[in-house]
């Protein structure tokens, strides 16, 4: 078993767009449903909802294809998520110090005193926190 609920999921969408499969299905943690609801906020992918088997509750994502998206952005074959801050290896910053993805194309996600949250958000509110993963 994966200790690391963020990194497989992450994992499991990257692996999806590449199969070009369009449902990815996730263990359901307070974690990757807030991550769930931020992609879809940000327009990377199109539909989230829970399902549960036996005991067991599961996140049924739905992505976008490359001609859906709705933002303006770069337009790839498959959107790139990396995780920056792993179990080994925090990676913290304050508001001020963010790293710009792609000119502010790209989005950070920070785990802060307020939640998950965007760089957007982040340097709105003037807080900083752990930079979890970068999606471009």
């Amino acid at each position: 078993m994966n200790q690391d609920t963020i990194a497989s999921m992450i994992t499991s969408i990257r692996n999806s767009e590449m199969t070009k499969s369009g449902t990815v299905r996730i263990p359901s943690t307070k974690i990757t449903e807030t991550l769930a609801k931020i992609f879809l906020r940000e327009g990377f992918i199109k539909n989230v909802r829970k399902h549960q088997e036996s005991n067991k509750h599961f996140l049924v994502l739905s992505l976008r294809r490359k001609k859906e998206r709705t933002t303006k952005r770069i337009y790839r074959n498959q959107t790139i998520f990396k995780r920056i801050s792993r179990p080994g290896v925090r990676v913290y910053s304050n508001y001020q110090k963010i790293p710009k993805i792609l000119g502010g194309m790209g989005i950070v996600i920070l785990s802060s005193s307020k939640g998950l949250i965007t760089d957007r958000e982040a340097i709105t509110w003037k807080i900083g926190g752990e930079i979890i993963c970068v999606l471009y």
